[in-house]
């Protein structure tokens, strides 16, 4: 009878070992921007073969990620519209940038190469305000002399989702055009008066590759993976710059992440004759207060990782890594802010 109970506490024990190692096998959940998705699935790949743990990422919109992290429903959110920090005060949130990269303009349009077409802030929002229609516009042909303009309607394409993206565009785009910021505005979900949806970069790219004659906007990742068209664009210090990681870094360089409250920063329109003039950061939304305290250690650890190995990777997509300044100004927010049931630091 002691040995027949000595099993049964042993069988016991085991499934209470199994159960737990089950739940912190378990991968982590993030769901939000796809602006960023390329640089996090591979730095998830990375990580599993590092470490054995995994991340499950949805790539959903930054409207989307910013909805599942408020209703708890995964272990962190992604979103390239940063919240302000009376909202993170409200739902009870911390947030830090992850990435850095740029939004950039893409068209098809025959005869046309990469980077040989370019653009002013003034003609995409007249573009995609319906006011631009033909590709051989004055406005158009202005600013590209001897570049050879097809008398084509332009077909605009534009996010469906709710997205950091169109943020960082619309938000560019309000900026340098007065009459945008009052007819669209600066959003992740705008009202557009033309052209047709996309879900995701990847929705937009894939409409703009079948789609002739039409002009869209995609994070530059995207650019380089499809092999797109992109134009180059006019920035603050009246210079047309290519989209790169050096442009990037130079719209960048002047970010003052102490002085951000909450870490809110937008970097569009930045001076610099580099300065890629739609560049932003993707941010990383966390609860405060952690319910599984291993789960949130674990989101932790991923982006500390990331931050310290993930750089090489970074570039071969074109993202920028956050300087190692910054990166210490995220760890000690952690320190201060991530917690668990008891109110105890995770980091």
């Amino acid at each position: 009878m002691q040995i027949k109970r000595s099993v049964k506490s042993l069988v016991a024990a085991i499934g209470v070992v199994v159960s737990i190692s089950a739940v912190h096998a378990a991968d982590m959940t993030g769901a939000g921007a796809t602006f960023p998705y390329p640089i996090y699935a591979k730095w998830a790949e990375a990580y599993k073969k590092a470490t054995g743990n995994g991340l499950n990422y949805q790539s959903i919109g930054s409207g989307g990620g910013i909805k599942q992290i408020k209703a708890r429903t995964v272990d962190f959110g992604a979103s390239d519209m940063p919240l302000k920090a009376e909202e993170l005060d409200a739902e009870g949130l911390t947030q830090f940038p992850a990435i850095i990269g740029g939004v950039v303009p893409v068209v098809n349009i025959d005869g046309i190469a990469p980077g040989k077409m370019k653009m002013s802030g003034d003609v995409l929002a007249g573009i995609y305000m319906g006011k631009i229609t033909k590709w051989n516009a004055p406005e158009i042909a202005a600013i590209n002399p001897g570049l050879k303009l097809p008398a084509e309607e332009i077909t605009v394409v534009h996010r469906s989702d709710g997205s950091g993206t169109t943020f960082l565009w619309t938000d560019y785009l309000s900026k340098v055009n007065a009459e945008f910021k009052v007819a669209v505005g600066s959003s992740t979900a705008v009202k557009w008066p033309v052209g047709l949806g996309g879900k995701g970069n990847e929705g937009v790219a894939a409409n703009v590759q079948r789609i002739k004659n039409s002009i869209g906007y995609v994070e530059y990742a995207y650019v380089k993976k499809n092999k797109m068209a992109y134009t180059q664009l006019k920035n603050l210090d009246g210079q047309f710059a290519e989209p790169d990681d050096e442009n990037f870094k130079a719209a960048a360089a002047g970010a003052d992440w102490n002085k951000a409250p909450g870490m809110y920063l937008v970097l569009t329109n930045q001076p610099g004759k580099l300065s890629w003039p739609i560049t932003g950061a993707s941010f990383i939304l966390l609860h405060k207060a952690q319910a599984d305290a291993e789960k949130g250690k674990e989101v932790l650890k991923f982006f500390d990782w990331a931050f310290k190995n993930g750089g090489a990777m970074a570039t071969e997509l074109e993202y920028v890594s956050l300087p190692p300044a910054v990166v210490k100004l995220i760890a000690d927010s952690w320190k201060a802010k991530v917690k668990d049931g008891s109110g105890k630091a995770l980091w």
